[in-house]
């Protein structure tokens, strides 16, 4: 009597795999068996490792050199923000900082940008556009300097300079705007053309 109720049972085990075989349109052989990892531990199947998060946003880095310029110390330092950054909210970052050779050979680079910014950063770059213009002290009677478009390197975005001079080289000032982050620098004795490569390099290693 056992022996036949083992039998009946192995039978009826043996019909439901059937079944549910047809049902579902897989060969026994296409069940997918847990497979033991290294440590003894069984595994089901493996996940997608999740990819990095696209477009992430940028910031900027208070670099201790930026377009091979050193970032002034000591007396060359800057003490203070020279131009208004525009509000300023949490979670913000503010990199102001002169650049420049360590010797002293020629004007330093006036560097200031902000990132996370809430607004259009086309707006934020002109308001430190504006800023940069008064503290050079530009006389508005002179007329609004034009800015001109400048190739913008790998990291994309809008770069622009203009030339805040009667003659054609001067004080220039260059500025950038991306997705959340803008910046102005100020080139003294310098050129449209010069000022704008020099201030692409320099962006590459202030934006990460």
């Amino acid at each position: 009597m056992k022996r036949a109720s083992a039998a009946r049972a192995g039978l009826t085990a043996v019909a439901v795999l059937a079944m549910l075989t047809a049902v579902s349109g897989c060969r026994a052989d296409d069940v997918p068996v847990p497979v033991a990892s290294p440590s003894g531990q069984v595994s089901g199947a493996q996940s997608p490792a999740p990819s990095a998060e696209p477009n992430a946003p940028r910031a900027l880095v208070d670099a201790p050199t930026a377009g091979g310029l050193d970032k002034l110390t000591g007396d060359r330092a800057l003490t203070d923000t020279p131009v208004d950054p525009g509000e300023m909210r949490d979670g913000m970052t503010l990199v102001v900082g002169n650049y420049g050779d360590p010797g002293g050979q020629g004007a330093p680079v006036l560097f200031e940008g902000v990132d996370q910014v809430p607004e259009d950063t086309s707006k934020r770059r002109e308001h430190l556009f504006r800023g940069m213009l008064e503290y050079i002290q530009w006389d508005p009677e002179l007329g609004q300097p034009q800015a001109e478009p400048v190739e913008p390197g790998p990291l994309g975005g809008s770069v622009e300079c203009l030339l805040a001079s009667l003659s054609e080289d001067g004080n220039v000032i260059c500025g950038w705007a991306d997705e959340g982050t803008a910046a102005v620098a100020l080139f003294e004795d310098s050129t449209l053309a010069d000022a704008g490569k020099l201030f692409v390099r320099m962006r590459g290693d202030l934006e990460r």
